[in-house]
């Protein structure tokens, strides 16, 4: 075993696996580079045959956008007025609600005055019988039992005088 020996050997080893390592970096970067071309070449060729009409397809897209932005903003425009307008009317219908109940108020007040007049005036008409019929009552009892009899008679007396008088009257004419 001779150190020279192995060192031819391992040499020519070395430079055979040397050779076959060497060879792969070069197909793969040879494979990398045929697919990068290819790659590349797919996408020319898309764009070439779909390169004009893609960018008319953009231009319409952004034209049908454009479009329904448009619409979509009209159509919010219609809505605002339509919610302004139904806005008004609410408001108008809240301050017509609020001048009929300040009337109904007003209504309620001059009715509660009113029925407080009626009550106090009631209450007056109910002390001033209570009078009368104490007045009344006080009198039949200080009055004697005999001359009530002859004053009703001498009313009596004169109603029937008076009465025949007028028929004799009618009589005549």
């Amino acid at each position: 075993m001779n150190p020279l020996t192995r060192e031819n050997k391992p040499s020519t080893q070395r430079s055979g696996a040397f050779a076959s390592k060497g060879s792969q970096p070069i197909a793969l970067a040879a494979a990398a580079l045929l697919v990068l071309i290819v790659g590349a070449g797919a996408v020319v060729i898309t764009r070439a045959y779909t390169g004009a009409s893609s960018e008319v397809d953009h231009a319409a897209t952004a034209r049908q956008l454009q479009a329904r932005t448009a619409r979509a903003s009209e159509q919010l425009v219609e809505k605002t007025k339509g919610l302004e307008a139904t806005q008004q009317e609410s408001v108008d219908q809240l301050q017509m609600l609020q001048e009929q109940l300040q009337t109904i108020k007003h209504l309620l007040a001059t009715q509660q005055a009113d029925t407080k007049r009626l009550s106090d005036q009631v209450t007056a008409l109910t002390a001033s019988v209570d009078g009368l019929r104490q007045s009344y009552a006080s009198a039949q009892t200080s009055e004697p039992a005999s001359p009530a009899p002859t004053r009703n008679h001498s009313l009596r007396t004169r109603a029937q005088a008076g009465g025949s008088a007028h028929h004799h009257r009618r009589g005549r004419s």
